[in-house]
């Protein structure tokens, strides 16, 4: 049995715009949702990069506490070499 093609979906795909007419629309909605943005003013951005910079070398601390700490425990059970 043959397939006749519909006029339908043809007409569809010609509708269709192509890959750069897309790409340009993605961009330009990329562009309109940027500009609803609100940004952090730089006084913000330097109080939050210190509290991230804090934070950070907080953790790095207390897991190189941990470390030390469970390390001689090891060291505690399974005897140093």
């Amino acid at each position: 049995m043959r397939r006749v093609a519909k006029d339908d979906d043809s007409a569809a795909v010609k509708d269709r715009p192509g890959h750069l007419a897309r790409l340009g629309t993605f961009y330009r909605q990329v562009i309109a949702e940027l500009r609803k943005v609100i940004w952090p003013t730089r006084r913000e951005l330097i109080t939050y990069t210190w509290v991230v910079i804090a934070f950070v070398t907080v953790m790095a601390l207390f897991v190189a506490a941990l470390d030390l700490v469970f390390g001689r425990a090891a060291l505690a059970v399974f005897g140093g070499g």
